[in-house]
């Protein structure tokens, strides 16, 4: 057996990269560019969709990522984040099960490897042309179904390609420099290579699944399927299962057990591993988000008494005079926060005076203590977690929830960022610095909202919160509709100059109490109030990065956001051309395109600027700034206690942190791995809940759009509720279905299998399509399918074609 990629996703490895002429070929766009540029002729038309570019089990196409691509012609991301990069020896993680024979030197070896692979690339040329020729006798040998749709021709390389064909495409390939055609062609070919060494284990190794026996009955081992299909079968030792699981099998058929992969022979197609424990009966939400939290390798247990050493004891907790002294007060002032109704970690408020606008953020550094027992668990877990029923939180509660909560009627420790902000938006002052602050109301998002709405209204004090310090309600809707006026002013400013910002339709559920199961859902909407103080943390961030920046351009941790893979914005670009602004479908439309402009987008990463040596690549694309850093969240982000401490160094409080670039790059890396992380959790949280509810209330049947085309299956977005699921044709009474790609417009023909009365219906399934979907259980415990129904009329919303010809 051919040695297996035992890379797991997320894992970092070297990769050694086939000479040029190995590299694959976009056919599809290669396809597109040849009927540009040539006469069409009747017997040009389909072309099947191929699969992930794998020349073997050994070899990887170097710009797969993890996201499906809804536009099977598109380029997509690790292109960019490999580019130029050398593969480079690194240290590899302790406390690892694996020998040290295991790894690969990557480079004592490298030299090794490329001699072993251009013998091997001879072979397989050799090979290559034997099976060519073959293929080509076999093409002309086999007549076609269709004389319609004759495939067109698939190159396997770029070396193929230059021997095979068309003179359009030869002169393509033959250009050189930096010509317009040269960076075309270069669009075309997809790196080609292979993994050659695992540089370091990112996935956690551990995995929820299901044992059983294997077809052997062999007693001394028992076989673990993930329900990861993306992570192997696993050899587990008899004696980590129950008991009776070897004569009993079937009782815990419907058991989940978490496993974790020990080791993976390279001559081997299953790993081996251990069975740490039961989570309880599959289809239950707690076990299940049990497994997705120790999948993705979330801390979630308590925190240890030595991790609370650190922190006040006594608790109401007040102030030290000392540090009061030391610190801008602001307690007279009318300072308050604006956050969800249901928010305990009040970690930002606001104040208004004369045009000087104020944010307060709570002051975590002050408790959290650098290289403490609770410092170091907030920096491995570096973030809190937020799942639909629950928050696994970073700090422990008695920070979160009380010592640095801006709770109403309290002093607080904070740090703050102070403007003389102009009517217009202008910004003439600033002022940072420590302080101290007593909230007089805990505002709600909907209580701000109603101000903004209804500003001519009479509040009384039975319809808002307790108001402390002496403020009255008019007071507080005053301060409100102040800082909205100049939100919107700073917001028009970041927009004119080019800020982006994607607004996706977000669930939420109601949780009976009792079961903790979803008894309902609505639909989160931002509004006025949740785009002010959204204003006015990034006017903090922005203010913040240049600050450290400045005081320490070698270890200030910014957060930087890479532009869109150029590619798939194109395509974008040019989907949107299909479509007509102000039809009756434009909303509609517009949503799909919001979610479809998520897909190209990069992960925004934190880096220590002392590790990224060109400036050009601190920008921050989404918000078109040079510079930005997160400092607004401190409770639940460990970057921002960071951030803290540098501006504290940078305001003279302290000393210079003592950390160096490379340990601050380090944990940025590791925030980013777990930002991801805590990302991946919340979805599948998500999506955990509503299976349970499209079982406990389903089938539900909702309108929903197309939004990729592929040749065996389809995506919708369902409008009403912001989410999308693939359509598999095999699951649909269909007689037959066939796909084809014309200008890079992908399109399904289905024809419906005839009804009572014998009448045959075909559908055309293209881009923006509409269709009635029905969301129902999966056949999997707590997932869900979707599926659509048979059209009634097809023939009355315009297909995509119809509609560029309106456009």
């Amino acid at each position: 057996m051919k040695d297996r990629n035992r890379a797991l996703n997320g894992d970092i490895v070297a990769v050694l990269l086939y000479d040029r002429d190995e590299w694959k070929i976009d056919n599809k766009e290669l396809k597109y560019l040849e009927e540009s540029s040539t006469p069409m002729k009747i017997s040009q038309g389909s072309y099947i969709d191929s699969d992930v570019v794998i020349e073997s089990e050994e070899i990887i196409d170097l710009t797969a990522v993890e996201s499906e691509n809804p536009f099977p012609n598109c380029d997509n991301g690790m292109l960019n984040n490999r580019s130029g990069k050398s593969v480079r020896r690194t240290i590899l993680p302790e406390g690892t099960s694996e020998t040290e024979s295991s790894y690969l030197d990557v480079e004592k070896d490298l030299n090794q490897m490329e001699n072993e692979e251009k013998c091997k690339s001879d072979n397989r040329e050799e090979k290559k042309e034997g099976n060519n020729t073959k293929n080509m006798t076999q093409d002309k040998q086999t007549p076609q179904k269709n004389s319609k749709q004759t495939p067109q021709k698939r190159y396997t390389s770029l070396k193929d390609a230059m021997e095979m064909s068309s003179p359009v495409v030869k002169d393509l390939f033959q250009e050189k420099g930096q010509s317009s055609s040269a960076q075309k062609a270069e669009k075309l070919l997809l790196r080609t290579g292979k993994v050659v060494a695992i540089i370091e284990k990112k996935h956690t190794r551990a995995c929820t699944g299901y044992i059983r026996l294997l077809p052997d009955k062999n007693p001394d081992r028992a076989l673990f399927s993930p329900i990861d299909h993306r992570l192997p079968r696993i050899l587990l030792p008899m004696s980590d299962c129950p008991p009776d699981f070897k004569e009993r099998p079937n009782d815990h058929a419907n058991t989940l057990y978490i496993a974790r992969i020990t080791d993976w022979p390279e001559n081997s197609s299953m790993a081996f591993g251990r069975l740490a424990r039961s989570l309880g009966e599959a289809g239950e939400i707690e076990p299940e988000t049990e497994g997705i939290l120790i999948e993705n390798g979330v801390d979630y247990s308590e925190f240890p008494e030595e991790a609370l050493e650190s922190l006040p004891k006594g608790l109401p907790w007040s102030i030290p005079a000392d540090e009061m002294s030391r610190r801008r007060d602001f307690r007279q002032q009318c300072v308050f926060t604006i956050d969800p109704s249901t928010a305990r970690d009040l970690d930002d408020a606001v104040s208004v005076e004369q045009l000087e606008v104020g944010v307060h953020i709570a002051d975590v550094s002050y408790f959290v203590q650098e290289d403490t027992v609770l410092d170091k668990i907030a920096a491995s877990r570096s973030t809190s977690v937020y799942l639909v029923q629950k928050v696994i939180p970073m700090l422990p509660r008695l920070l979160c929830e009380q010592l640095c909560s801006l709770n109403p009627d309290e002093d607080r420790l904070t740090f703050s960022v102070v403007w003389k902000i102009k009517g217009n938006g202008e910004i003439t002052e600033e002022w940072f610095g420590r302080s101290v602050i007593r909230s007089c109301v805990k505002l709600s998002y909907d209580h701000a909202q109603g101000f903004i709405e209804e500003p001519e209204r009479d509040w009384t004090h039975e319809e808002l919160p307790p108001i402390t310090e002496g403020f009255s309600v008019q007071d507080i809707k005053n301060k409100v509709l102040i800082l909205e006026k100049i939100a919107k002013k700073l917001r028009q400013k970041r927009f004119d100059s080019g800020a982006l910002r994607l607004d996706q339709v977000k669930l939420q559920y109601s949780l009976d109490a009792q079961t903790g199961l979803p008894n309902g859902y609505w639909v989160y909407q931002q509004k006025d109030s949740n785009r002010l103080i959204e204003e006015f943390m990034l006017l903090a961030n922005m203010a913040v990065a240049h600050k450290i920046n400045s005081a320490y351009p070698e270890k200030a941790l910014l957060r930087r956001h890479p532009p869109p893979q150029s590619k798939m914005a194109d395509d974008l670009r040019s989907l949107w051309s299909y479509s007509d602004p102000n039809d009756e479908y434009s909303v509609a439309r517009m949503q799909v395109l919001v979610s479809l402009c998520a897909r190209p987008m990069q992960n925004a990463k934190y880096f220590c600027t002392g590790c990224l040596d060109d400036e050009n690549l601190y920008h921050h694309y989404a918000l078109n700034v040079p510079l930005y850093t997160h400092f607004t969240s401190p409770i639940r982000r460990y970057p921002d206690i960071i951030v803290h401490r540098l501006l504290s160094a940078a305001l003279d409080y302290c000393h210079e942190p003592n950390k160096t670039p490379e340990l601050i790059q380090k944990q940025a890396d590791h925030c980013n791995d777990r930002k991801q992380a805590s990302k991946r959790v919340q979805d599948l949280s998500s999506e955990l809940y509503f299976a349970v509810f499209v079982k406990m209330a389903g089938p539900l049947e909702e309108r929903g759009m197309v939004m990729a085309v592929h040749d065996k299956a389809f995506d919708v977005f369902v409008l009403k509720l912001g989410v999308s699921k693939r359509v598999y044709l095999d699951k649909l009474p269909l007689k037959h279905s066939s796909y084809m790609s014309e200008k890079k417009v992908p399109k399904l023909t289905l024809t419906w299998k005839a009804e009572a009365d014998g009448t045959e219906l075909v559908q055309d399934i293209q881009i923006f399509s509409h269709v009635d979907c029905v969301l129902l259980s999966g056949e999997v415990p707590l997932q869900w399918m979707a599926i659509i129904k048979r059209p009634q009329n097809p023939g009355a919303i315009p297909d995509l074609k119809e509609k560029a010809a309106v456009c």
